[in-house]
């Protein structure tokens, strides 16, 4: 993987590791020796050799024996070398290598592997993932208290950061959504009950979950990709009033769709008594003066706004 950025600490590199099955024959051969040496040297345990009826083993001087001593701690060592080291890679997983306390790479290769018994192996799942958080605490443009709940999808892209740029890279992430939460709600309002008076719909509110989570994720992915985590998506799930204020902000909102509905009455009844008076007089059916046409205006008026609409 190529490097970033240096001073965020050690980039992913690929750990040295062997295909595990060559390895485990070697052990079994290490193990074959350490079990031909001891019965040579006699140390096979009585009830052993009368099952597989072994011969009773040649007599040796002490130079044979010390070689056949150096047979089996040198195979029986590689046994331990061998079956040590061997481990099972599984797919969506990875292997992060130290030693002493250094990086020594990452093995992402699946199946049966065999990697230095002396390096310390720490497990990073590098699958996709999503995380669906609790409700949190935010507030609008306006300083309203809300409680969001988003869906986070993302995935560790460079494992080395993920374990040495951050203590705990999953806490990291859950704080980065906080704190993008808190700097892309706090620029819109929640709602904008004056439009809905005004009958307009122009300026963008928090009901926008396409754009707020399009800049949501923008932001959470520039913060985490330092500490090794690529995130696709991040959507608001929910967008809610506190329940401090839901009750009073409900009340806002009904009397907000109140508001536009009279004032799109009041238009449709003024647009009908303008439509009536202009064809009586354009028709010459009758002739008004100024009183005359004022006092039908107010007629027409308390008729069209009083009637009934299923009639």
């Amino acid at each position: 993987m190529t490097p970033q950025n240096q001073g965020d600490g050690p980039v992913e590199r690929t750990g040295r590791s062997l295909p595990g099955r060559p390895v485990a024959l070697v052990g079994l051969v290490g193990l074959a020796a350490m079990a031909y040496g001891c019965w040579l040297l006699g140390w096979t345990p009585r009830f052993v050799a009368d099952f597989l009826e072994l011969p009773r083993p040649p007599r040796a001087g002490t130079a044979d024996r010390a070689g056949q001593g150096a047979l089996v701690a040198g195979s029986g060592a590689l046994a331990v070398l061998a079956f040590g080291g061997l481990t099972r890679c599984r797919a969506g997983g990875s292997w992060v290598l130290t030693l002493c306390g250094r990086y020594r790479g990452t093995v992402r290769r699946t199946g049966l592997r065999w990697i230095s018994p002396l390096m310390l192996r720490r497990r990073v799942d590098v699958r996709l993932r999503h995380w669906r958080s609790e409700p949190l605490a935010a507030v609008d443009a306006q300083g309203t208290a809300l409680r969001v709940e988003v869906m986070v999808v993302w995935r560790v892209r460079d494992t080395a950061r993920a374990l040495f740029a951050v203590e705990d890279h999953l806490r990291y992430l859950r704080e980065q959504i906080e704190a993008a939460l808190a700097r892309v709600l706090s620029q819109l309002p929640a709602d904008s009950f004056h439009e809905f008076r005004e009958g307009r719909e122009a300026s963008p509110t928090l009901r926008d979950t396409e754009s707020v989570g399009a800049e949501l994720t923008r932001l959470l992915g520039a913060e985490c990709a330092r500490a090794g985590l690529e995130v696709f998506s991040a959507q608001p799930v929910r967008i809610e009033y506190a329940p401090e204020v839901a009750d009073v902000m409900r009340r806002r909102r009904i009397a907000a769709l109140e508001a536009r509905h009279r004032a799109g009455v009041l238009a449709g009844v003024v647009d009908s008594v303008q439509d009536t008076v202009e064809r009586l007089t354009g028709r010459g059916l009758v002739e008004l003066d100024d009183h005359e046409r004022n006092a039908l205006v107010r007629e027409l008026t308390v008729a069209f706004a009083t009637a009934d609409p299923s009639a």
